[in-house]
This record gives C-alpha cells, structure tokens and sequence, in this order.
C-alpha cells in the first residue's frame, strides 16, 4: 500500500470491482485505453492486474480517495507486454473515473509509483506512452518529472494504421532526474 496526500494505491478487492467496472465501462476512459469494456473484461483485467502483482510485487492498483474512502481510478507499475517494442520494461500508467479528472489525482498517483518504483523496487528507469494525441496525459507525465524520449515513440501493434491512436510517444523517468521528488 502506498499513500499520498490525498489517496491511498492498494491492490484491488473484490468490493472495487463494481466501482473498477464503471470506470471501464465509460468511453470517454476507454477512448485513450482501447475502448470502453464491459464488465466481463474489467474482471478479467482485475484478475491480471492481481497475477501481475503477486508474481512482481508490484503492478497496476486501484486509488482510493482517503476523504471519502472512493475509488476513483487506477495507478501502477506494471512489465510492458510482449507485444510492444518495450516489452518487458516497466512502465507506469493511470485511469481514473471522469469524474476525477482535472484535480491532480493523476499526478499525485503517478509521482507516487514513481517513487516506488525507485525507492523500493531500485528500478533504474520507467517509462510511460500514450497515444499521441492524448496531450493530457502527456502534460501529466510531464508534471511527474518524465522527458520524452521521442527515439522510442512507436506505432501501436494493435491498432490499425490507419488510427489517429496509433502512433505513440514515450516519456522516461531515471531515479537521478529526481523529477518525481518534486511538485513540479
């Protein structure tokens, strides 16, 4: 468990799921993530999201805001999957609940895995990407102390190439950028 400010990063229980569903199950969520998923796919997700951390110790949690004990989103460490040119590296990501957003959630969360992934893990870099286009979470890694690393933006392999969503852009973080530290 990790704790900020405002918020708490644990591992999901079975009482998140509903509030872990609707997230997912929102498109304007799943419209940078691949698509808006049902319930079915959210639990599965869930249950990956569950191997990962017990095979790592570490990997994709839920935010739990402490003022009112809700869960609005999702943070983490997590490998990249096998499929991207990355693969295998860590990488830190974030959802959160619409709801959530523009209040700093986001960055509090990911500044904090950062921290984690250096302080405890000893991860000697992370990176994080999106979609292009997704300025938004561009502007997140950014305050988190990441620097693009435009030498491995790449296209995603699962999307069509046509897709405004495909070209990707990577952000890294290194523990000696110390940018996470910050409030930036």
């Amino acid at each position: 468990m990790i704790e900020t400010d405002r918020l708490v990063l644990r591992p999901a229980v079975e009482r998140d799921h509903p509030a872990v569903a609707a997230m997912n199950a929102d498109p304007q969520v799943g419209y940078w993530l691949g698509g808006a998923r049902d319930a079915a796919a959210s639990a599965l997700f869930l249950e990956r999201c569950a191997e990962h951390i017990a095979r790592h110790g570490f990997g994709f949690w839920v935010v739990e805001r402490k003022a009112d004990r809700q869960v609005i989103g999702m943070t983490g460490l997590w490998h990249a999957p096998d499929n991207l040119p990355e693969a295998g590296k860590v990488e830190v990501g974030w959802r959160f609940a619409a709801e959530a957003w523009g209040q700093g959630y986001a960055t509090e969360a990911g500044r904090a895995a950062l921290a984690h992934g250096f302080k405890v893990l000893n991860l000697a870099e992370i990176l994080a990407w999106t979609a292009r286009p997704n300025l938004k979470s561009q502007a997140v890694m950014r305050r988190i102390g990441m620097v693009p690393a435009p030498d491995r933006d790449f296209d995603h392999p699962s999307l069509a190439a046509d897709d405004p969503l495909r070209p990707h852009v990577v952000f890294v973080a290194r523990p000696q950028d110390e940018g996470y530290f910050r409030g930036r």
